[in-house]
């Protein structure tokens, strides 16, 4: 299923666990981080300095770095989530490294990268990056996991801007709209 629109949304139902991929070619050091709350209202985020622990909480884990010194080719980083039970919300987040580093916009508009999450039931989920938002940050998705109904994805396509990323702080204005 293809959430080419900001706010299209789609049901995940009772899934327990997904891998979401982000692949670009483009010359640019993009990087695939998610925060997210678990039931108690705890945040954390997983990214390339923190790459998150199957096994342990929060039981979501990122493949590395790819593109590193805006490398092209075929790029790829891959989150893998185990435990979405318990999580309340993931937001599944790019940004353009260097540009964060110099609080510049991204590369962004121009660039191939595209996410897709595979639920447990083997289903894709690709999300079009659709924001007219300047910004070197985006939150791309939202797992969505607050309802007694199942979970579902939405996509969020809300873009911001970074100075260096020192805290998850940084990203609650992205994070919280």
């Amino acid at each position: 299923m293809e959430l080419k629109q900001k706010g299209a949304e789609a049901a995940l139902g009772g899934i327990k666990q997904f891998m979401v991929t982000l692949k670009w070619t483009t010359a640019a050091d993009f990087d695939l981080a998610a925060a997210y709350e678990n039931k108690s209202g705890e945040r954390g985020m997983v990214y390339f300095g923190e790459l998150g622990d199957l096994n342990a909480f929060p039981f979501m884990q990122l493949s590395g770095d790819e593109g590193v010194g805006d490398a092209g080719g075929d790029n790829e980083e891959t989150l893998r989530v185990m435990k979405l039970d318990e999580m309340r919300y993931v937001w599944i987040i790019c940004w353009d490294y260097g540009a964060v580093q110099q609080g510049e916009p991204a590369r962004f508009p121009g660039s191939d990268a595209a996410v897709t999450l595979m639920d447990d039931s083997g289903t894709h989920h690709e999300v079009k990056l659709v924001t007219g938002d300047i910004g070197n940050a985006c939150v791309i998705a939202t797992i969505d996991n607050s309802s007694p109904m199942g979970a579902k994805i939405v996509n969020t396509s809300r873009a911001g801007t970074l100075k260096g990323l020192k805290s998850l702080d940084q990203l609650a204005p992205i994070i919280d709209g």
